[in-house]
């Protein structure tokens, strides 16, 4: 029976090609789901046989934490470098769509606020 290993929502490209790269190359058998067209299910690296889940499991977390490690490791480089995506780069480089979800923020969180004591 089969096994679902990864949901593949949010999952980049890159770490999608790794991960079966990481199958491949230790020999479990897998196959692909692709993404429903209307974003219901965002599709999945699933396992043939639901035994190999325990050879995989152990390979995927470890194959993660290298990746999670990796990318600190390039944020915080990045950081240093002055490269790293911040408010106030954002808010430079888009100032009419960065003041416009400022806005709605403001706008939800008043509404979440007041609207108990206008209603009641």
């Amino acid at each position: 029976m089969s096994k679902l290993l990864l949901n593949l929502r949010n999952v980049p490209d890159d770490e999608a090609a790794e991960v079966r790269e990481l199958l491949k190359r230790h020999d479990i058998a897998f196959y692909e789901t692709q993404p429903s067209p209307w974003g219901i299910s965002a599709g999945g690296i699933w396992l043939h046989e639901k035994t190999d889940l325990v050879r995989a499991k152990p390979l995927l977390d470890a194959y993660q934490a290298e990746r999670a490690t990796r990318a600190r490791a390039e944020h915080a480089a990045a950081l240093r470098e002055g490269r790293a995506e911040t408010f106030i780069g954002q808010l430079k480089r888009k100032p009419l769509h960065m003041l416009g979800l400022l806005a709605a923020a403001v706008f939800i969180l008043l509404l979440t606020l007041a609207l108990p004591y206008l209603l009641f």
